[in-house]
């Protein structure tokens, strides 16, 4: 069973910078796409940015030129440089792992970031 532990969040002010890193147990992570993902209250969880077992980087509109994911498969790990942060980019954020041959999406628990004005 694979298990995802996000952390880094934490209050920031807005112009701020944070990163966050989700740390994936077992051997498959180098096989697997991940994602980061959020959730503000009241809304839909939507999708952040994504990069795959190749290293092709998406990002949603929103975050595009101020969020960077990266990954470093030595260290299981998945992260997401965050900077010029907006109040409106307070949300739960989750980190989603999607291994080759997987029907199932894993996920992790979530970290709070809160950007204030």
């Amino acid at each position: 069973q694979v298990q995802l532990a996000e952390s880094g969040g934490g209050l920031v002010q807005a112009g701020g910078s944070l990163r966050l890193s989700c740390a994936a147990s077992g051997s498959i992570f180098r096989l697997s796409d991940m994602g980061w993902y959020r959730q503000a209250p009241g809304k839909q969880r939507e999708l952040v940015a994504t990069i795959s077992r190749r290293y092709n980087t998406n990002y949603s509109d929103s975050v595009k030129g101020r969020f960077t994911i990266s990954r470093d498969n030595a260290k299981n790990t998945v992260y997401l440089q965050m900077t010029s942060l907006k109040p409106e980019d307070t949300a739960v954020y989750y980190c989603k792992l999607k291994a080759v041959g997987d029907l199932s999406d894993h996920w992790g628990q979530g970290t709070q970031v809160t950007v204030s004005s």
